[in-house]
């Protein structure tokens, strides 16, 4: 596993990490998962949900998302990202720059984030939007009283979920109450 002293992460704030979406050559884009921001561990690593942590990929793997497991803290392997575009499974963000906490983001900048996404799920039409923590995707779309699962209005034509973020910073959850959350979104996206 990759290792970085403090002050190495704190290089990375602000940082930015690219959006895993599929190319021309790749299936069409079924399932976008959707963070809040990256994580300083993210920046460093440029793989999305990288924390050692962080139960993403851990719950992917138990849902039966992907096949095989993924090391996100030493970062991804180019391998890794071809078989999350096979499957038709991207990964993007709200917010676009590097934070040690969320809660760092102030109010606009999620609220500004939302409108970008809205602008990426346009243009890359995927069939699930699945967004990754409820009370960020309740500022970033005004929408206060949203509750995790499905929603009852679609963004730009994609079905929308919202999910439970899986930092460990989230007590509330476990690998398998995320495994079924991430599993809904995936069967409504037609990955499963």
């Amino acid at each position: 596993m990759a290792r970085f002293t403090r002050a190495e992460l704190e290089s990375f704030r602000d940082a930015e990490v690219p959006d895993l979406l599929p190319g021309p050559d790749d299936p069409a884009l079924r399932l976008l998962f959707v963070g809040i921001n990256p994580g300083l561990w993210t920046a460093a690593t440029q793989t999305h949900f990288a924390h050692p942590a962080n139960r993403f990929y851990p719950a992917l793997l138990l849902a039966g998302i992907i096949t095989e497991p993924v090391s996100p803290s030493d970062g991804m392997t180019d391998a890794d990202r071809d078989r999350l575009r096979a499957r038709g499974i991207g990964i993007t963000n709200i917010v676009r720059r590097a934070t040690a906490r969320a809660s760092e983001l102030s109010d606009d900048e999620l609220r500004a984030g939302g409108l970008e996404l809205v602008e990426t799920v346009r243009r890359t039409s995927p069939r699930v939007v699945a967004i990754a923590g409820v009370t960020a995707y309740r500022v970033a779309f005004g929408q206060r009283r949203a509750a995790l699962g499905r929603q009852p209005e679609p963004i730009e034509g994609a079905e929308l979920w919202v999910v439970p973020n899986p930092s460990g910073l989230n007590a509330h959850e476990t690998a398998p109450t995320l495994a079924a959350a991430y599993a809904d979104a995936a069967r409504a996206a037609g990955v499963l």
